[in-house]
């Protein structure tokens, strides 16, 4: 497993782990020396660049095999740095059903979105026969994707004991580093919160994750830890929290390296 300095590449993980695709010296930058939307932009650009992808403004085309997928979203290895998202139903299933196999797709790109692409048609491919499985006239993404310019409103939780309440309540949202487990009895899910040495400092209880959270975590099977954005809800009673170092109940909206 990679861990937090850790320098693995993997394709799939899009423009949310451009920073680390990017060079063994940007793997190791702190969360909070990241770069800027710019900076990612114009690396985004080089990145397509060096991909001869040709992603331009508007309606797009472009084909591959799907290697992940999940709620509306999936991804083609074939076309790094971007996910695709659907806002309907797919012929026979869910997006899952497409898993392993070649479609063709025309999909819609906007700047201000640079990492998504939103599915107009999506054709399935059989040789030199092809069948259409989706078409769509909506422009826009779906309501749960988690866009770059969103990301700034979550800072990071300084949280450094089960006690001090005070470094999360009031927040509203926010940040934590740390790894997913389940809970007891394998009931539920936790984020376990982990300090610059990877140990525990407490648990975050999951009410529910979005399907892009969902869909992230699923692209990210191949790190233990990484960063989880949150709505936070209310505090476990204090008495309580020794017990199962349990700190306050969140929704998770996205996951991602940074």
């Amino acid at each position: 497993m990679f861990h937090k300095t850790g320098c693995g590449r993997i394709a799939c993980l899009g423009f949310m782990a451009f920073v680390v695709m990017m060079s063994a010296s940007a793997c190791q930058k702190k969360a909070e020396e990241t770069m800027t939307l710019r900076e990612m932009a114009a690396e985004y650009d080089k990145i397509v660049a060096d991909k001869n992808l040709s992603i331009k403004e508007g309606l797009n085309e472009v084909q591959g095999t799907v290697k992940t997928a999940l709620g509306n979203y999936f991804y083609l290895s074939q076309v790094p740095g971007f996910d695709i998202a659907v806002t309907g139903q797919v012929q026979g299933g869910d997006v899952t059903t497409l898993i392993d196999k070649e479609v063709v797709v025309k999909a819609l790109f906007k700047r201000e979105d640079p990492n998504l692409l939103v599915a107009q048609s999506i054709d399935l491919k059989d040789g030199a026969t092809s069948t259409n499985v989706y078409t769509s006239t909506e422009p826009t993404s779906p309501a749960d994707h988690f866009t770059q310019t969103v990301r700034a409103e979550y800072a990071q939780l300084k949280i450094t004991g089960i006690n001090k309440s005070e470094e999360w309540e009031g927040q509203g949202k926010g940040k934590v580093y740390g790894k997913l487990i389940p809970g007891p009895n394998n009931q539920g899910q936790y984020i376990s919160i982990l300090d610059a040495a990877n140990k525990e400092i407490g648990k975050v209880i999951v009410d529910s994750t979005t399907n892009y959270a969902q869909y992230y975590t699923k692209k990210l099977r191949l790190f233990d830890s990484y960063y989880f954005y949150l709505t936070i809800k209310d505090s476990v009673a204090r008495n309580l929290r020794a017990k199962a170092k349990e700190l306050f109940h969140a929704d998770v909206v996205a996951v991602g390296l940074y």
